[in-house]
């Protein structure tokens, strides 16, 4: 395996308190973003918030940047456009949180600013639909459904694969990604979507992936070392050994998310930031957050080291 840092023996147990405080910091912010979306006072997406969906096509070329920043000139800054590819080509889908108790008002106030924005290349409406508020608080309900199965599941693996210390350990740990990932978009004011949570729940495994190949390093660890060092100095060494494996698995990752954030087009920008800030914070907190735990529960109630 490619290794970018040769043997490190860097204490990473004894900085554990400096990265609860940052942590705790950031999870504030996270349970805060938790509120908000729960009381709908988040800038929640299309899917969440209700709103009108039109497809439809133009007779000439239109770029989807020029279409976003027509609509943004005419008060829809937060439209949702996406090229769709049809039997008719310039085929566009374009929704906007505006609802009506009649659809069809909000489609002419989008079809008028297409009119105007684009004399001689007429717009052809092919379909319209509604997105009401019960459908988005269902759709809410489901995501909270689906973050708390995935804890749920990922406590149950880590307890059969190794015991339920490490089980809690990694269950507070993913959601403590979730959490600051939640919390550092609600700072920058991202929109939260199903896109959104898709990437939380992305980035739930990914996590999940790099706590497990420690954890297991240290498991292998206590068999070797159990009458050679304490539990701390276990932990330790577990980290330094793993650390090029997570440097190099992360890196090599977030550039390709990198890559997809820059190149990958307005619709999957905030999912591709969501896995950007999910893949550093998933590889600090599994040195940070995850082993510190188990540490600190050893330490509270001994039960590996007499």
């Amino acid at each position: 395996m490619l290794e970018i840092l040769k043997k490190t023996n860097i204490d990473f147990i004894g900085k554990r308190y400096y990265a609860f405080a940052v942590s705790g910091i950031l999870v504030i912010f996270g349970i805060a973003a938790f509120i908000a979306i729960f009381l709908g006072k988040a800038d929640l997406g299309i899917d969440f918030a209700g709103g009108t969906m039109l497809q439809g096509y133009f007779e000439k070329e239109v770029r989807i940047g020029e279409l976003r920043d027509a609509m943004s000139r005419n008060g829809h800054d937060d439209a949702f456009i996406q090229s769709l590819h049809r039997e008719m080509p310039h085929y566009f889908l374009i929704r906007v949180k505006k609802t009506a108790e009649d659809v069809t008002t909000i489609a002419q106030d989008i079809l008028g600013i297409l009119e105007k924005e684009f004399p001689g290349n007429k717009f052809h409406k092919d379909s319209v639909d509604g997105i009401g508020p019960s459908v988005g608080r269902a759709l809410q309900k489901q995501a909270r459904v689906a973050v708390l199965i995935a804890l749920a599941g990922i406590l149950l693996y880590i307890w059969i694969r190794f015991d339920f210390r490490f089980g809690v350990a990694a269950t507070i740990t993913t959601l403590h990604d979730v959490l600051l990932v939640l919390g550092i978009l609600f700072i920058l004011q991202r929109e939260v979507s199903l896109l959104i949570v898709t990437a939380l729940l992305t980035l739930a495994g990914y996590s999940l992936n790099d706590t497990v190949v420690l954890f297991d390093r240290i498991r292998e660890n206590l068999k070797l070392f159990r009458r050679k060092g304490d539990f701390a100095r276990t932990i330790n060494t577990s980290i330094n050994e793993v650390l090029s494996r997570t440097i190099v698995t992360s890196l090599t990752t977030f550039l390709v998310v990198f890559i997809l954030f820059l190149v990958g087009g307005e619709v999957i920008h905030d999912f591709a930031l969501a896995l950007m800030l999910g893949i550093i914070i998933g590889s600090y907190s599994s040195v940070f957050v995850a082993s510190p735990i188990i540490l600190e529960w050893e330490k509270k109630s001994p039960k590996r080291f007499k």
